[in-house]
């Protein structure tokens, strides 16, 4: 299912007290979307998920309907380690008026790759919604290989996946062997461009929150094959691209949003805030 090509893995923003924030989020959505992203990706690890409450995950998935208004694909992680709590949410997001779920390999709990096919079977069987499968073993410690993606991209509401297990292997095998309308999305934005190049359809990116039209302007490059141009641009980007993760995300993205005149707050423990250094330090990244 091809959602576009730049979506926008979102932070949410908060107040000085650390409260989600909605009426900053209003604010980020319209720059976002007049900032390349064609998509919005809510709920997920850059929006600080594992410390936001079901309710607060609700009343996002809500909000970020209600304002979006049909203009991009909202696409809201509903992920967890237990399966049923899993339904549960994307149960939620679907009466909430979400396009997609995207649901992340149930981490911590290490389970078969038997195991997490049964659970994402469980989890389409349990919603009308296209689901995502989020694969990122650097984070949930298991990987779904690519017998398990292809196994599963045969269920009717299984439309894509976003692969940030630096695999080239297992996306060439994924992009070869799924059919035409089953996308793949690039999870780690310095990876974008490479995999771009076998085949996958675009990016859930984190760097597009400032550099959303460069991305763009890097896709559609090489889809017109000026292949040297986009190899430029995609140099000229990972700087910005790697500095945004120098400390643990999304603190280095909503201090240069900040920089960019958008105030979505700062990050819940147990990340901090960037120091005064880290701060300068990726200034001078953005500015150059």
């Amino acid at each position: 299912m091809d959602f576009g090509k730049v979506l926008t893995a979102m932070v949410t923003p908060f107040d000085e007290k650390g409260k989600m924030d909605l009426e900053r989020t209003t604010i980020l959505i319209e720059y976002l979307l007049e900032n390349g992203t064609e998509g919005l990706v809510i709920n997920g690890t850059t929006g600080e998920s594992p410390t936001l409450s079901i309710q607060e995950k609700i009343d996002l998935f809500k909000h970020v309907v209600k304002v979006t208004n049909k203009r991009v694909p909202i696409i809201a992680g509903t992920s967890s380690n237990d399966t049923y709590a899993s339904i549960e949410l994307t149960k939620e997001a679907e009466t909430a008026g979400v396009d997609a779920v995207m649901i992340v390999a149930p981490y911590y709990n290490k389970p078969t790759q038997r195991g997490m096919y049964e659970h994402f079977k469980a989890l389409a069987e349990a919603t009308t919604l296209p689901v995502v499968l989020y694969n990122i073993p650097g984070r949930s410690v298991v990987k779904i290989n690519a017998e398990t993606i292809i196994e599963l991209s045969k269920i009717d509401n299984i439309v894509s996946l976003k692969e940030a297990s630096g695999d080239f292997d297992l996306a060439s095998e994924v992009i070869q062997n799924t059919s035409e309308d089953f996308s793949v999305y690039s999870g780690e934005d310095g990876l974008t461009l490479p995999l771009v190049s076998i085949g996958a359809d675009g990016v859930i990116s984190v760097a597009s929150h400032v550099i959303g039209n460069e991305l763009q302007q890097m896709i559609k490059a090489y889809t017109n094959g000026e292949y040297q141009k986009a190899a430029s641009l995609h140099r000229q980007l990972l700087p910005v691209m790697r500095g945004l993760f120098k400390q643990p995300s999304p603190a280095p993205t909503k201090a240069a949003l900040q920089m960019k005149g958008i105030d979505t707050g700062g990050v819940r423990l147990p990340l901090l805030d960037l120091t005064e250094q880290e701060r300068n330090e990726l200034k001078e990244l953005m500015d150059g």
